[in-house]
């Protein structure tokens, strides 16, 4: 095989009660990458559609975990990348986390699959790091593993698979405003009261527990953040507002989509996101302000070829 074309999905990170810990893969939003064996040695980036990124490999965040790989892994030739961007940067759900998985799962696939989809996560979270100056798997693993995960210790390398209740789905907005990572993870406190980790604990296990079980009221009343929230919410128009709208249509929860500023409504069915995401336009719709919104069913698989 000389060049392999894959489709990198977007994803949602924290999914409220679990910051930097839970991960969810989306089904049909993301990216498409294009890799090809190159005789000369090396990462090198030919071509970027849908944004305007840098081809620079140091810089972009497919060249980095795409070199990150190679700087573990004895190969005979290099790799041109084509990325085309179905994910804005900035828009809190995984764009930078679609293009550092999307470069090493097609670069893999070219070297005999040498690697795991879990042993591929330490290298798209060097992406991570360019992008947000933070090593966090959370995204990079909902993309490589599929449907729910969990980063049990990111620096250790201990990520899972959940499980995925088969009626889950999404309704995401995403207001056209650039809410860089680094900035949104700049207004988070670093010490937190030993109530508030209590009832954080306590929200993430019940949570998971959630998932297996398929109770989806006990995964609703768990989908609270009363650490981080607070803080990012200012940053993201009429989110209180969202919030409660959501609620109100039935939705199971609804937060903050990674770093914002999308948010997202977890529902029971598709039927019910639909109508969840009607009256979360009809909020900005109000503030003429441009917008996204996606619905999407639990992407079990993650990562593909196409």
């Amino acid at each position: 095989m000389k060049e392999v074309k894959v489709f990198s999905p977007a994803s949602i990170a924290n999914l409220s009660c679990g910051y930097d810990v839970l991960g969810v893969c989306l089904d049909n939003i993301g990216d498409v990458i294009i890799v090809r064996k190159t005789k000369e040695k090396g990462v090198f980036i030919k071509k970027i559609t849908g944004q305007n990124l840098s081809t620079d490999i140091s810089k972009n965040v497919a060249g980095v975990s795409a070199t990150a790989l190679l700087k573990n892994t004895n190969v005979d030739c290099g790799f041109e990348i084509e990325i085309h961007k179905g994910i804005k940067p900035g828009s809190g759900i995984g764009s930078s986390a679609a293009s550092s998985a999307g470069s090493v799962y097609a670069i893999n696939k070219l070297i005999g699959e040498p690697y795991t989809r879990n042993q591929l996560i330490k290298f798209a979270m060097e992406g991570e790091m360019t992008a947000s100056g933070s090593r966090h798997a959370d995204n990079v693993a909902a993309v490589l593993l599929g449907g729910f995960t969990f980063v049990r210790n990111s620096i250790k390398h201990d990520y899972f698979k959940l499980n995925s209740p088969i009626e889950m789905a999404f309704a995401v907005i995403h207001p056209k405003i650039e809410l860089k990572t680094k900035d949104s993870r700049a207004v988070v406190k670093n010490n937190v009261t030993i109530s508030d980790m209590v009832s954080q604990s306590a929200n993430l296990g019940a949570f998971v527990s959630g998932l297996y079980t398929e109770n989806y009221e006990l995964i609703g009343r768990s989908m609270k953040d009363i650490i981080v929230e607070p803080m990012r919410s200012i940053l993201i128009p009429k989110f209180n507002e969202i919030k409660s709208a959501c609620l109100g249509e039935g939705a199971l929860g609804c937060g903050i989509s990674g770093s914002g500023p999308s948010i997202f409504a977890l529902c029971k069915g598709v039927s019910k996101a639909n109508n969840v995401a009607k009256k979360m336009k009809e909020i900005y719709d109000k503030l003429d302000l441009e917008y996204d919104v996606h619905i999407s069913c639990v992407n079990d698989v993650g990562v593909k070829v196409l």
